[in-house]
């Protein structure tokens, strides 16, 4: 009887190595894939070296590897979005993307052709078929859980995915990779995304996005200073706005509260509880759904709007027109525009959208009267 074929998608890193070699152990015909997805653009790059180190852990395992160039569909699907929603003044989620139209679609294509039966990845999240659905879980270890990051993978993604690492702590990866021996054992995790590597991520923005200086007000409309660039700074930011310590001696630290893309007008207000940074509402659009439907209107659920962050309780107020609404029980810090919400049930990851508005406290009864005003 022949094994079942895995492509495994081998980044360098040591979770990628332990997912191969896991897979390996458990009796499947492993094939390795390496995936350039950025053309090297000098010191900050580490593609080479991810090369090698996917070299040397394939040569130790037993498994045949391979590298395939997708730095063409990175550029034209993520990299492009990525500038356009920065240059319209928003934050976009790259790695969101990546994982929508690379990992789990270039990725996955190529994979096919290759005659592989599933592919599996180093991401810490887990799959589970139920009732002829296959529903997308957190992983076991919260500090690691990736299922933010894959929640607009879809049914047909889902079914042909493996996450060896859901089911295992971090700590014990780095056992693993320790006991067997892996060259890259003591490999730090990759900070960011590729394109932009260690750099300083204005240095990098500064290649590609013109700077556009302009006035830095506060809510009263007091010029408090001069910002170099809306595409510079992101909601909720407080370091590297440029302005110091207090300007009216309360000792409150400043931060980035809001865009006025027409003006050119960047709002910073003081104080990490000011109004302007917390809201108990948002609307979402571009939404995806793991099962492929919506959840009920009036459902309880927790949603993340950032990464690292625990879900908050809230209820779905509803959905239309691939939007949706969601109304907070307690107010959110610094709910960005272009970020994505993401739902869970428990441990389930019901999918999510892309944050296009929040409104907040003070604006909430005015402006979500109902749910049918939330969605306009």
């Amino acid at each position: 009887m022949s094994k079942q074929k895995v492509v495994v998608g081998m980044s360098g890193g040591v979770d990628s190595s332990v997912t191969a070699w896991l897979l390996k152990e458990q009796g499947y015909d492993v094939v390795g894939l390496f995936m350039k997805n950025w053309e090297d653009d000098g010191e900050y790059c580490s593609t080479r070296q991810d090369w090698i180190d996917v070299v040397s852990v394939a040569d130790l395992i037993g498994i045949d590897v391979e590298a395939v160039n997708f730095a063409a569909e990175y550029k034209d699907r993520v990299f492009a979005e990525f500038l356009r929603e920065y240059s319209a003044g928003r934050t976009p989620n790259p790695d969101v993307l990546c994982n929508v139209e690379i990992k789990f679609k270039a990725f996955l294509d190529h994979a096919m052709s290759l005659g592989a039966e599933t592919i599996a990845t180093g991401h810490y999240a887990r799959v589970r078929e139920q009732d002829g659905l296959f529903q997308l879980l957190k992983a076991t270890d919260s500090t690691k859980d990736q299922s933010y990051f894959l929640h607009r993978l879809n049914q047909a993604q889902l079914s042909k995915t493996l996450f060896p690492l859901g089911e295992i702590p971090k700590t014990q990866v780095r056992e693993i990779a320790a006991q067997i021996g892996l060259p890259n054992a003591k490999k730090k995790d990759s900070t960011g995304i590729c394109f932009i590597g260690e750099r300083p991520f204005r240095e990098f923005l500064n290649r590609y996005l013109p700077t556009k200086p302009g006035p830095m007000k506060t809510p009263d409309g007091k010029v408090v200073g001069e910002h170099i660039g809306l595409a510079f700074y992101t909601f909720g930011q407080r370091k590297g706005i440029g302005i110091g310590g207090a300007k009216d001696g309360s000792g409150e630290p400043w931060f980035v509260a809001d865009k006025d893309m027409a003006l050119n007008t960047l709002y910073v207000v003081q104080g990490h509880d000011h109004p302007w940074l917390l809201s108990d509402t948002l609307v979402a659009g571009n939404t995806s759904w793991v099962t492929g439907f919506a959840p009920d209107e009036g459902v309880a659920c927790g949603a993340k709007t950032r990464y690292r962050q625990q879900g908050a309780a809230c209820r779905f107020v509803g959905a239309d027109e691939g939007r949706f609404a969601l109304r907070f029980n307690e107010a959110q810090w610094a709910v960005t525009p272009c970020q994505s919400a993401v739902l869970y049930q428990g441990d389930v990851c019901l999918g999510g959208g892309i944050i296009k508005q929040a409104a907040a406290q003070s604006a909430r009864e005015d402006a979500l009267a109902s749910p049918q005003v939330a969605l306009r």
